[in-house]
């Protein structure tokens, strides 16, 4: 039942049926009853797994919607659910790999805060406002992810019908994204000699290029709104090239949030907040 909830995504009134279908008579209360109990059972490894996270000195960030049941009503209400993830394989560490899930009943910034309250290293994360207080105190620092300023220019070049400066932004942008494939998962001082050697001069010259366009461009434009994004965190979107241990973006975590979107579209995961008297604080 677990198996089919959280990994093939059937939320459990679709599992109730399923086997009523077999003549196996079973109640999704009684479904739910099972889910709040295992997840007690499990309390003991999700704390180990949120420790072994959050140990970690790299860490990748995002979030994404989640409808929650709101019983007694018959609707659903918009939750969070946040994704924390300890990757060491793009630089070739051997720390296993894990990510920490946590729930929220929205997206203010004292939920990061206090899901991060232990962290201390490099969090590599989107633009969200809500982060801009963990950074203040030094003891975490700010990586932004060029996938996130490559998404602002493509959405531009697509709705603007192949517009030229969102176009040539693109091609600046993928120049950096290929010195990075070339060394995803090499040692970090190998990563950083390449960085140095053959992504700043790009990047040097792309912040050129965005500075100079931002003067001959409408202010209220797309375009600027683009480019404005990219410079304001430049500090950040350029901590990698001296920092091996830090990759370009933060797709990693992206793909990790992928299975809970597709768990939202199936309709599993509404039930999953209500079968719980307590939403999961992190989960495998």
């Amino acid at each position: 039942m677990l198996t089919a909830k959280f990994c093939d995504h059937l939320p459990l009134y679709r599992q109730s049926d399923i086997y009523a279908r077999a003549g196996v008579t079973l109640e999704r209360s009684s479904l739910a009853d099972w889910v709040g109990q295992v997840f007690a059972l499990l309390r003991p490894l999700i704390d180990a797994l949120e420790r072994h996270v959050m140990q970690g000195d790299r860490l990748y960030a995002d979030d994404t919607t989640v409808p929650v049941l709101a019983p007694g009503t018959g609707k659903t209400k918009t939750g969070r659910l946040w994704a924390y993830l300890r990757d060491e394989r793009p630089y070739g560490g051997t720390g296993p790999p894990a990510v920490r899930y946590c729930y929220s009943p929205d997206r203010r910034s004292q939920h990061p805060r206090a899901h991060l309250a232990s962290f201390r290293g490099v969090l590599q994360a989107d633009g969200y406002s809500g982060f801009d207080g963990l950074y203040t105190d030094g003891h975490i620092a700010e990586a932004a992810c060029w996938a996130h300023v490559r998404r602002n220019f493509h959405d531009i070049h697509v709705v603007a019908k192949q517009s030229p400066l969102a176009g040539e932004a693109l091609e600046r942008i993928a120049e950096p994204d290929a010195v990075e494939a070339q060394i995803t998962g090499k040692p970090p001082d190998l990563r950083r000699r390449m960085c140095q050697a053959e992504a700043r001069p790009r990047l040097e010259r792309m912040h050129a290029w965005f500075t100079a366009s931002l003067r001959r461009i409408s202010g209220r434009g797309d375009i600027a709104g683009a480019i404005r994004y990219a410079l304001a965190r430049w500090p950040a979107l350029t901590r990698y090239l001296d920092d091996g241990t830090v990759a370009i973006d933060n797709k990693a975590v992206e793909r990790a949030i992928r299975p809970l979107v597709l768990g939202e579209r199936t309709g599993s995961l509404p039930v999953q907040t209500q079968a719980a008297s307590m939403p999961p604080r992190s989960t495998a």
